[in-house]
C-alpha cells in the first residue's frame, strides 16, 4: 500500500526538478483555448490532473522497477499534461499529452468522439449494445489474448464483407472498443468488447460469430450480453473510455458501501497499458464518417500578453508564476484524498 500524503516535500522536489520554466516574453499557443469562465469545468480539470499526476508517479516507479523505458517515458509525458497553462483574453491555454491513459485528454478525445459519431449513430433506427469478452487470463498471457481479439473481431467483420460484396450475406455495421478490467481477487484479466451495431440483427451475427470463433472452452453465451441501445449518448460514452478503469473495487462481487474503498492497483494497471499499447482500442466497421466541413486546421496563435500558471500537486491546483493566486481554487474532496494518498495497491501483476 501507498501511504504518501499531500505535501510531502518528497513529492514537491521531484515535480520541481523535472519542471521546464518559461521565460519568454512571447509563446506560441494552438488551438482555440477552453472557455476561463466555465469555472466548474476548471474544476473538474484540477481533479483530473491530481488523479492523473499521482497515478503517473505510481507507474513511473513500476516501469522503472520493470525495465520498460518507453512506458517510463509516455508516463512522464503524461505526468507533466497540461503543467503550465496560459491564460489570455478570456481563454485558456496548454499543451496535451494525448496519450490515451490520461484523464485529461480522455475527457478531450471522449466529447470530440462524441460530436462526431453521434450524428452518425442517431441515424440508425434501431441501435444494439453488445459485450463480447472470453475467459479472464493471468498477466502472462493478456498480450496475446488483446492481439487474438482484435484479430477475430476483423477476421469476422472481413469474411461478412465479402459475403456483401458478393451478394451472400449482409453488411455488418458499427463500432467497437477494447477495454480490459482486473480482478484482484482473482488476480485475473479480463478483456472485452464493447459494441453498438446498427441493428439488431447485426449484433447477433457478431455474437453468433464470436462464439463459435472462441469455442465454448473460452467463451460462454451466458457471459456475453446484448441489448438494445435505449440512450444513444450514454452508450456511445460506455464504449468511448479509457481502455481501463483506474478505481476499482477490491471485492467485485461485495461491494461495500464506503466510498473510500475503491483501489488503484497500480502494477495490474501497468499490465494492461503494457499489453494495449500500440493497439487499436475503438474502430469503425462497414461505413465511414462523412467529411469534416471544419477539417481547416486552427493556426498557431502569437500571445504577448499573457497570464502563465503552473500546476502545483500539494495544492492540486494551477497557481499564478507571478501572482501566486490559484486558478480554479479546486478543493479536494475528502475521500478522493484518502484514496490517492492510501489506496495504491502494490500487488505485483
Amino acid at each position: 500500500m501507498c501511504s504518501e500524503k499531500f505535501g510531502k516535500e518528497e513529492i514537491y522536489t521531484l515535480v520541481e526538478s523535472r519542471t521546464n520554466k518559461v521565460g519568454q516574453n512571447n509563446i506560441i499557443v494552438n488551438g482555440e483555448g477552453s472557455d476561463l469562465s466555465k469555472r466548474d469545468a476548471l474544476k473538474g480539470r484540477a481533479k483530473r490532473k491530481t488523479i492523473t499526476q499521482i497515478t503517473m508517479l505510481k507507474l513511473i516507479e513500476v516501469a522503472q522497477k520493470e525495465g520498460e523505458p518507453e512506458l517510463e517515458k509516455s508516463y512522464w509525458n503524461t505526468y507533466y499534461c497540461q503543467q503550465n497553462l496560459f491564460t489570455a483574453d478570456g481563454r485558456l491555454y496548454g499543451k496535451y499529452c494525448k496519450n490515451r491513459f490520461c484523464t485529461l485528454c480522455c475527457s478531450i478525445r471522449k466529447a470530440k468522439m462524441i460530436n462526431k459519431y453521434h450524428p452518425v449513430l442517431k441515424e440508425w433506427k434501431e441501435p444494439y449494445f453488445l459485450t463480447l469478452t472470453v475467459k479472464s487470463c493471468k498477466a502472462q498471457k493478456l498480450s496475446l489474448y488483446i492481439k487474438k481479439f482484435i484479430q477475430g473481431f476483423q477476421r469476422i467483420t472481413e469474411k461478412h464483407r465479402k459475403r456483401y460484396h458478393r451478394g451472400k450475406g449482409k453488411k455488418l455495421v458499427g463500432i467497437r472498443s477494447l477495454e480490459c478490467n482486473f480482478n484482484p481477487v482473482r488476480k485475473t484479466y479480463n478483456p472485452h468488447f464493447h459494441v453498438i451495431t446498427k441493428d439488431k440483427e447485426t449484433a447477433e451475427v457478431l455474437l453468433s460469430e464470436w462464439l463459435k470463433l472462441w469455442t465454448p472452452k473460452f467463451a460462454k453465451r451466458l457471459a456475453q450480453n446484448i441489448q438494445k441501445v435505449d440512450n444513444l449518448e450514454s452508450g456511445l460514452i460506455e464504449i468511448i473510455k479509457y481502455g481501463s478503469k483506474i478505481f476499482t473495487e477490491p471485492d467485485l462481487k461485495n461491494r461495500k458501501d464506503k466510498k473510500d474503498t475503491a483501489q488503484i492497483y497500480v502494477k495490474a494497471l501497468n499490465t494492461i497499458l503494457t499489453a494495449m499499447k500500440g493497439k487499436r482500442i475503438f474502430d469503425r466497421f462497414g461505413f465511414n464518417l462523412p467529411k469534416s466541413e471544419n477539417s481547416t486546421q486552427i493556426p498557431a496563435k502569437l500571445l504577448s500578453d499573457y497570464n502563465e500558471w503552473e500546476y502545483d500537486i500539494n495544492l492540486a491546483d494551477w497557481i499564478n508564476t507571478s501572482t501566486g493566486e490559484k486558478l480554479c481554487s479546486y478543493e479536494i474532496t475528502s475521500h478522493l484524498k484518502s484514496i490517492l494518498e492510501n489506496n495504491f495497491n502494490s500487488y505485483l501483476r
